[in-house]
């Protein structure tokens, strides 16, 4: 696996005008004399910052490395946050770590102080040891033979070797402080890489008390308890230059300016990612973020490249299509008057003029939209089979493959420490623990359901709402454009219809809503897990991650879920029209147009997910931008030599425990906007590609460019995502094949082409006479007939019914108004229809998640190996010490060779390995 042995840095931020400097030292930072381990006192004599490196990680010596960053501004309360930090850089202190105190004196605002610190290499080794870190201890001896046939056209997307494999490939081994000398340690200074000291050092300061060993209040503990009660203002880790520009000190490895020229930068987003850079950089966590994100965007190539087929196929058969052709027709679609589409204020109208969207629906409601469902059923499963193996060999390359996470997150949170006054005995560590009494939980737990509900249900009524405004714009729409005013306007004026009209500014209207309560529901989702009081980092974001995509799913797909299943299907018949609300309302339920609801889902689908994903990267790139360019807006009036590294990264944003949260719920939403309804919209993976390319450099730039560098953290998988996206993956299955069923027309016109075409000649002639039934217009009740004025010039008495969309039998029929059998026989065709589609797609899924193994053979092999070796080099390890041991205690006693343990076969050795 790729093992990282040198040093990295990282973070993000907004800085100074890519300029240089010339006050910058050729060597990238003075040698100062060596100051003493501790806090800087206020009275020592002032550092001439002049003489010191912006680009510079190191204390004053320029020997020992900053590997964490603590800041604080005295303040009224300053005697008791003064104490606390007091005893709390002296607890540091006494676990080893050095300190250096930058005075307020010495920075820009005149009044923060700094507090640098180093791990010496003692404190790494013996947290290594704690935390089981994996070290290397022998270059790896398996030859690589995953070279990909016609491997060179992938040449221009290629990143140079170095910035690719920044380091050899070895075989690691938890390290043990004990047996420093069986690892591969050719530099203590060098060995652990910055990532892994601040994740160290972190883990030191998450953990470390601020209280006298005589008080014994052992709550008292941990950088983010003291960043809550403001104690201290920030804790961050350094990035290691300038993102524009090399670190003059060549102790630096400057992989922020690598990782901004290879990855950052719009112009690299045809480029493959520096996944280990960004390991090496950012942690396992970010990098597996990144790792899942440009998977899912090649995946998609695939997706939208046969979407976009489909598309074109829509388009080539434009002229096949006999149903539009009729509908265009005057002689067809022009003779056929239709009834009211609303009361009141909507008059008869002619099948013609629904010529235009007739057209348009056939782009997307065809044959090739059947397929396209099914493929995209089968995809799912494939980029989610495929992704599984993608992230083995990453476990086993990022020396993850022993790794749990939830003995990482198994710290107490600081909130529940506070908030849970009751102790009782932890049975595992024997100490007594804060705890939650039952009763508060189950309290807790229906409160916080109640509000659940409550929101959700909220989200339903604006739906409604919108719903109730299509109804009453409609009419008006109806009313206004009855005379066609449109038809002047060029270009676009023969496509607006009052249904276009609705269904756009509806759309609109939806699409503000849901960015005005995303930002509701982002606050009452945490203020609900809060209210929880989740014991554990994981308990806290499992719980926070299953409201949020709650909240999410029901805001950004209802008005989606409502125009594919609800609308047009509940709307009765002419005199006895259904209403929302009840008749008195006079609201009636929608009509879909007779070229069918798929075009008015197509819209919706549209409007939203292009709205969302615009809106989400312009949030992303530009309030970051805006807050560190006003944050550091003082700054900029100073030479830059005076701007140092930790007043640079300090004036960032911080990225925060749940900035991956967000970025991973912005892509799984749109995730099922692209599997949930993409029946409807097959460039919707089209659109999905795009913003994924641009979405990739979006959050390399900012992480790199516009935030403090994160803490490094480990992370095996995507986490509680990869189940939602399992479940949204089965969910797709039943949509798109629903919406293939009912949303679209394709069942009724193979019905009517196999079973009830007049002339047996298997063709859609005279399909839309036969879908239109006849009502008597005198049959029409008051309250429904169009107002005086609202008829076209061409309505007389001389037309005596009018058609609508529905299979019923006539009037002067013994069964009039009634259902024909055409309509059963359609609805068991589209219930066969789900049943056979769902079946089939499933049964496919299954057998390829079957046939795909989640860990490909090469890892598994490696992995074998490595434990194989990992098992021999320690026992021969052990083996040669103990000779060594045993030869110097008797080489006074006894002038015999010391029986050592016999050589044993490699295979009774390793059999429990293997």
């Amino acid at each position: 696996m790729h093992r990282i042995t040198g040093r990295s840095g990282g973070g993000s931020l907004i800085e100074m005008s890519p300029s240089e400097s010339i006050s910058d030292d050729v060597n990238g930072f003075h040698h100062h004399a060596p100051s003493s381990t501790g806090s800087f006192q206020q009275g020592q004599s002032a550092i001439d910052k002049q003489q010191q490196s912006k680009d510079s990680v190191f204390f004053r010596d320029g020997v020992r490395r900053i590997d964490f960053v603590l800041s604080y501004i005295d303040d009224k309360d300053g005697e008791r946050k003064q104490e606390r930090r007091k005893l709390y850089e002296a607890n540091l202190m006494k676990v080893g770590l050095e300190l250096e105190t930058e005075d307020k004196s010495e920075s820009e605002d005149g009044k923060t102080y700094f507090v640098k610190i180093h791990a010496p290499w003692e404190v790494l080794a013996t947290y290594a040891d704690v935390l089981k870190i994996k070290v290397p201890f022998k270059a790896n001896d398996i030859p690589d033979n995953s070279q990909m046939p016609m491997n060179w056209l992938a040449t221009p997307f290629r990143l140079p070797e170095h910035i690719m494999h920044p380091e050899p490939d070895y075989f690691t081994a938890s390290f043990d402080n004990s047996k420093c000398d069986f690892f591969l340690i050719d530099n203590k200074d060098t060995f652990f890489p910055p990532s892994t000291r601040n994740r160290i050092v972190y883990y030191i300061l998450s953990r470390c008390s601020y209280f006298r060993d005589e008080c014994g209040d052992k709550d008292k503990k941990g950088i983010k308890r003291l960043l809550n009660n403001g104690t201290y203002t920030a804790a961050f880790p350094l990035h290691d230059c300038r993102y524009w520009k090399r670190s003059r000190d060549a102790n630096c490895e400057s992989d922020r300016y690598n990782l901004y020229k290879y990855w950052a930068r719009f112009f690299c987003f045809f480029k493959e990612q520096p996944l280990n850079l960004i390991r090496k950089y950012y942690g396992e966590k970010i990098g597996i973020y990144f790792a899942w994100l440009g998977f899912y965007t090649e995946m998609l190539l695939f997706a939208a490249v046969v979407g976009t087929i489909c598309f074109i196929y829509g388009f080539l058969t434009y002229d096949d299509n006999e149903w539009s052709k009729e509908i265009c027709d005057e002689k067809i679609g022009g003779n056929i008057v239709m009834c009211p589409l609303c009361d009141k204020k909507c008059g008869y109208w002619k099948l013609n003029t629904t010529c235009n969207s007739s057209w348009q629906s056939h782009l997307f409601d065809n044959v090739a939209t059947v397929f396209f469902a099914i493929f995209m059923g089968i995809w799912v499963t494939l980029f989610l089979e495929f992704w599984k193996r993608r992230q083995a060999r990453l476990e086993y390359e990022w020396d993850l493959v022993d790794f749990e996470e939830e003995q990482q997150q198994l710290q107490l949170r600081p909130e529940y420490e506070t908030k849970c006054t009751n102790r009782k005995l932890n049975r595992i560590t024997q100490e007594m623990e804060p705890y939650l009494p039952i009763t508060s939980k189950c309290a807790r737990m229906c409160l916080s359901g109640a509000t659940v509900l409550f929101w959700i249900s909220l989200i339903i009524a604006c739906i409604i709402g919108v719903i109730a405004y299509r109804l009453a714009v409609y009419a008006a729409f109806a009313s206004i454009m009855k005379d066609s005013p449109t038809s002047n306007l060029q270009v676009v004026g023969p496509y607006i219809t009052p249904q276009l009209a609705t269904s756009v500014t509806a759309s609109c209207i939806n699409f503000i809503i849901i960015m005005i309560l995303n930002l509701m529901y982002e606050r009452v989702a945490i203020w609900i897990t809060d209210m929880e009081i989740p014991k554990t980092h994981l308990e806290y974001e499992n719980k926070l991650t299953v409201k949020m995509f709650l909240f999410q799913f029901v805001n950004y797909y209802s008005s989606c879920f409502y125009v594919a299943f609800f609308k047009g299907k509940f709307v009765g018949h002419p005199g006895n029209y259904a209403y929302m609300f009840g008749s008195l309302s006079k609201l009636r339920n929608e009509e879909c147009d007779p070229g069918g609801c798929l075009i008015e889902l197509t819209t919706q689908l549209v409007i939203v997910m292009t709205g969302k994903q615009v809106w989400g990267n312009i949030q992303e790139a530009l309030v970051p931008w805006l807050m560190n360019w006003w944050g550091s807006r003082k700054a900029r009036n100073h030479p830059e030599s005076l701007y140092s590294r930790w007043e640079q990264d300090h004036d960032l944003q911080g990225f925060g425990q749940l900035g991956l949260f967000y970025e991973y719920l912005e892509m799984v939403i749109q995730f099922g906007f692209i599997t949930l309804f993409v029946a409807s919209f097959p460039l919707a993976p089209l659109l999905a590609l795009i913003n994924n390319i641009i979405e990739v450099r979006v959050d390399s730039w900012k992480l790199t460019t516009q935030f403090r560098r994160p803490v490094a953290a480990k992370a095996h998988s995507i986490g509680a995502w990869e189940e939602i996206l399992s479940g949204i993956a089965i969910l797709s299955v039943v949509t798109n094949a629903f919406i293939v069923a009912f949303t679209s027309d394709m069942i009724p016109r193979l019905v009517y082409m196999y079973a009830y075409q007049p002339d047996s000649q298997r063709n859609m002639k005279g399909y839309i006479n036969d879908s239109l039934s006849v009502f008597n217009i005198s049959r029409i009740q008051l309250t429904s007939r169009p107002e005086e004025g609202e008829n076209p010039s061409w309505f007389n008495s001389s037309i005596t019914t009018c058609r609508y969309r529905d299979y019923r039998y006539p009037p002067g029929h013994e069964k009039e108004y009634e259902h024909t059998m055409q309509f059963w026989h359609i609805l068991a065709a589209k219930l066969a229809f789900i049943i056979i589609m769902e079946h089939v797609v499933f049964s496919v899924k299954f057998f390829v998640a079957w046939m795909i193994p989640d860990v490909p053979s090469d890892v598994r092999a490696r992995v074998k190996r490595e434990r194989y070796l990992v098992q021999e080099y320690l026992h021969n390890y052990e083996v040669e010490k103990l000779k060594v041991q045993l030869s110097l205690n008797s080489s006074n006693d006894c002038t015999c060779t010391p029986m050592i343990y016999p050589s044993l076969p490699q295979h009774e050795v390793l059999s429990e390995c293997l």
